[in-house]
C-alpha cells in the first residue's frame, strides 16, 4: 500500500532525515517509534508532501507520489492527521467534518464509504456536540474530530502524528480501540509514536527512528525482544 525508499530529508544545510525505508500493507498498523525529534513526524510530512527538499521514493497504492502537492496526495487517499491537529476553531463540528467529505463519484463502487453518520458511530462523543464550535472542545475532542474529519475523506490509508500526545488516560484507550477499527476495516494505518503502551495495544510491526535513521524494522513482537534496542532508543 504505502512504500518508501531512501528518504531524505535537507533543511538548508541541516540533514533531517537519511534513507529512511519501510513498507506499509493494507489492513496493518505499523508505528513509527523514536524519542522526540527522532524524525518521526519529518517522515510523515515528508510523505505527505509537506517539506522542501525530500529525495527518495514513496509509492502509494502502487503508483509514485513523490513530487506531488499534499492536496494530490490526499485526493489518491492518503488522509493524514497532523500532530497539531488543525481543525477550524470558527466552524462547528458539522462542519468541520463537510470540510472533509469527498464529494460522490459517477462511480458508485467507487463512492465514499465514511458519512457523518459512520463517523458518529466511531466517535459517539461528536454526536453529542455536532453544533459546538472547534475551538470551544477539550485537546481528546479536537483529536477524534481531526481523526472524523480525515475519515470524511475516504481514505485508504492513514498517518497519524503523535494521536496520544497529551490526552487522557481514558482518551488514548478511545484513541487506540479505534485505530483498530479502521484496522478491521481494511486501512492502511502508519502512526507517529512515543508512547509505547498506545504502541503496543495497536502496532503490527515497528519502525524504529533515532537522529533522522532507521535503526530498526519489524514485527513489535521482536523489538520488545529487544531490550538493548528499546533502553537506547525508546522512551520506556
Amino acid at each position: 500500500m504505502l512504500e518508501v525508499k531512501n528518504l531524505c530529508v535537507h533543511l538548508g544545510r541541516a540533514q533531517l532525515l537519511f534513507d529512511v525505508s519501510f513498507t506499509a500493507k493494507a489492513g496493518e498498523v505499523l508505528v513509527l517509534v523514536g524519542r522526540n525529534g527522532a524524525g518521526k513526524s519529518t517522515t510523515m510530512k515528508a510523505i505527505m508532501g509537506l517539506l522542501p527538499a525530500v529525495t527518495g521514493e514513496a509509492r502509494f497504492d502502487g503508483t509514485t507520489i513523490m513530487g506531488l502537492t499534499a492536496h494530490e496526495i490526499a485526493r489518491r487517499g492518503l488522509g493524514y492527521v497532523p500532530e497539531d491537529r488543525r481543525i477550524f476553531t470558527d466552524l462547528t463540528v458539522a462542519e468541520n467534518l463537510e470540510v472533509g467529505r469527498q464529494p460522490s463519484r459517477a462511480n458508485v463502487a467507487d463512492a465514499p464509504r465514511w458519512s457523518v453518520a459512520r463517523v458518529r458511530e466511531l466517535f459517539p462523543k461528536l454526536a453529542e456536540m455536532l453544533d459546538r464550535p472547534g475551538g470551544h472542545m477539550s485537546g481528546g475532542e479536537q483529536q477524534m474530530l481531526t481523526i472524523a474529519r480525515t475519515l470524511m475523506g475516504n481514505p485508504k490509508a492513514i498517518l497519524l502524528d503523535e494521536p496520544s500526545e497529551g490526552l487522557a488516560p481514558i482518551v488514548v484507550e478511545h484513541i487506540a480501540r479505534t485505530v483498530q477499527a479502521l484496522k478491521r476495516e481494511g486501512l492502511c494505518v502508519i502512526l507517529s509514536e512515543q508512547n509505547l503502551n498506545f504502541a503496543r495495544a495497536v502496532a503490527d510491526r515497528a519502525v524504529v527512528i533515532d537522529r533522522g535513521s532507521l535503526k530498526f524494522s519489524g514485527s513489535f513482537a521482536e523489538l520488545e525482544a529487544n531490550p538493548a534496542l528499546k533502553d537506547q532508543y525508546l522512551v520506556a
